[in-house]
């Protein structure tokens, strides 16, 4: 069998790893470099957690993507996991901090919930007036992306894929399996998985019912040199509750203290607006007072414009096409499950069972 695999995205990078070591023939074609900046998998760092809400069934495969992270970093030889654990806040009865609690609680996995004098105490950057309780888990923390995506191409290469970088793909044939470069060269496979995240629909322009391309950006602050030691040592944060959707990555292992909001997005082209805006970095940190204390003595270092593809109920989408099977996480939670990703769409190619593929990755039970 041979397979081409069309982004290299972590969702393409770990279906092409997956499938050659199961000793497929595999070639991976990549518009940019490896890693690409301008991927949704391009950035220093990504969650990885349990929590997840209202949505069960990604909360019980956690465990699977977990055991699939593990058989990546054996391959690599090197973990590129940073287990800093992760925090929930709350500030209003019904956010999204709570609702990420009260789905540890139904499924019964471990936390400590904190006070909010208890969580200011251990965390001096959070405002304790501001929140109504923390909660922590030790069961998490940040994938470092981009040395993921340069050892994953490294390890296709030492073991036999063929990996393209700068190589765009101008069109697919989806019945018939084969892709045409923008060189003019074409490349027929028995299967071409699609992984090209918000370039997905430049291809397969049928799915834009299913998917819709936003544009968003994330800001890297410099804290004041007081609470340098204090982030340094910090969780992930799931949510800051409220009505942001933000989350924040602490600086580990060379990354930037990251904070992101799910407010701030819009939809947009892949390659359009990928400039950071004047003061667009300033108004995403200012998403963060509350919970955070003094964010005005918060510098912004840099601003990283990224663009996803969402389906409507966030869930991911897998969708097979003649030859062709589509593959899209829905914005960027889909990373935390990139390794097993990789496992299920090779094992469904395998099995010739895509559908069972599909309906994990869509974790509706």
């Amino acid at each position: 069998m041979n397979i081409i695999v069309v982004g290299a995205g972590i969702s393409g990078l770990s279906t092409a790893w997956s499938l050659a070591r199961k000793g497929v023939a595999v070639t991976l074609l990549e518009q940019g470099p490896i890693p690409n900046p301008l991927s949704a998998s391009g950035d220093q760092h990504r969650i990885i957690r349990r929590a997840y809400g209202g949505q069960g069934g990604y909360q019980r495969r956690m465990s699977e993507a977990f055991e699939a992270w593990d058989a990546m970093w054996d391959d690599l030889g090197e973990s590129h996991l940073v287990d800093t654990g992760y925090m929930l806040l709350s500030q209003v009865p019904g956010d999204e901090g709570e609702e990420y609690r009260d789905g540890l609680i139904e499924g019964g996995y471990a936390f400590e919930e904190l006070s909010p004098a208890e969580t200011a105490a251990r965390y001096p950057f959070i405002d304790a007036g501001t929140i109504r309780f923390g909660a922590v888990s030790p069961e998490g923390g940040v994938l470092l992306c981009q040395k993921i995506a340069a050892a994953l191409r490294d390890w296709l290469r030492a073991n036999g894929a063929d990996v393209r970088e700068n190589c765009k793909v101008t069109s697919l044939d989806a019945e018939a399996g084969r892709v045409r470069l923008e060189t003019g060269e074409e490349l027929v496979g028995d299967k071409v998985v699609v992984t090209a995240g918000a370039w997905t629909l430049r291809l397969l322009p049928d799915l834009a019912s299913s998917l819709t391309t936003y544009r968003t950006a994330v800001a890297y602050l410099t804290p004041p040199a007081d609470l340098k030691t204090a982030w340094e040592k910090a969780p992930v944060i799931l949510d800051v509750g409220g009505s942001v959707d933000g989350y924040v990555l602490p600086p580990v292992a060379g990354t930037g203290l990251k904070v992101g909001a799910g407010i701030h997005k819009y939809k947009c082209e892949p390659d359009t607006d990928r400039s950071a805006k004047a003061g667009e970095g300033e108004k995403i940190r200012n998403y963060f007072a509350p919970p955070f204390a003094r964010i005005e003595d918060y510098g912004v270092a840099d601003v990283v414009t990224c663009a996803y593809t969402f389906t409507e109920d966030r869930h991911f989408f897998v969708r097979e096409i003649g030859r062709t099977i589509a593959v899209s996480a829905c914005s960027g939670h889909g990373y935390k499950f990139g390794a097993a990703v990789g496992h299920q769409i090779a094992g469904g190619l395998l099995s010739g069972d895509v559908d069972a593929s599909r309906r994990w990755l869509e974790a509706r039970d």
